[in-house]
């Protein structure tokens, strides 16, 4: 309200002491693109009331796929590299699966170990009652017999711990020329014989 009060004040003050040089019309330009802009700056600092996961993936990695989640590495085929073991900054595609239909992608923000990494993605875990939340640097378990990270448990904030479902995993775009081998890191080089409690979680965490 202090902005629009300034911006009316300028106006009627404009338009009283110079009539010829700033009429009524110019005046209520003057008001309304000033109160636009405390609109705008006003939307900008509050952010989206509801974010899905794929414009978020998208300005987090780079990665300009646009569509559905599940459509995501598909069209990833012969545009971007691609891979199934995590970097940071690749997009983790995640098939559709129960309940999920649209499936969900999530930027690798970093690489724990073998077995885990962290992720930040939007429209996951409902936050104070909320869908289309952001989340940032949550935990990501490979439970795949193999450690190939075709199967994940996800980090879920309303039980505070990972979820119980095994989601498929189609596997990891980066953002790098198709035909290129991204590189991996030495924790995922090293594979299962690094990971002595995998039998462990691939079961229960």
């Amino acid at each position: 309200m202090k902005g629009y009060r300034i911006a009316i004040m300028l106006g009627l003050a404009g338009a009283t002491i110079a009539p010829a040089m700033f009429n009524t019309a110019s005046a209520r330009t003057a008001i309304e693109e000033a109160r636009a802009s405390i609109d705008d700056d006003r939307s900008a600092a509050n952010g989206p009331d509801y974010l899905e996961c794929v414009p978020y993936a998208r300005q987090l990695s780079g990665i300009q796929i646009f569509g559905d989640a599940h459509t995501w590495w598909k069209q990833a085929s012969g545009r971007y590299a691609t891979g199934h073991a995590p970097k940071v900054g690749a997009v983790m595609a995640m098939e559709p699966y129960a309940g999920s239909q649209l499936g969900h992608v999530a930027t690798v923000s970093k690489v724990v170990d073998s077995r885990t990494i962290l992720v930040s993605h939007a429209n996951w875990s409902p936050i104070e009652g909320q869908r289309g939340r952001i989340e940032k640097n949550v935990t990501v378990l490979d439970v795949s017999p193999a450690n190939d990270w075709s199967e994940v448990r996800v980090w879920y904030e309303p039980i505070h711990n990972l979820g119980n479902t095994h989601w498929p995993v189609s596997g990891f775009i980066y953002n790098s020329k198709a035909g290129k081998t991204a590189k991996t890191t030495a924790t995922s080089k090293k594979g299962r014989q690094s990971d002595p409690i995998g039998d462990i979680i691939a079961g229960n965490y």
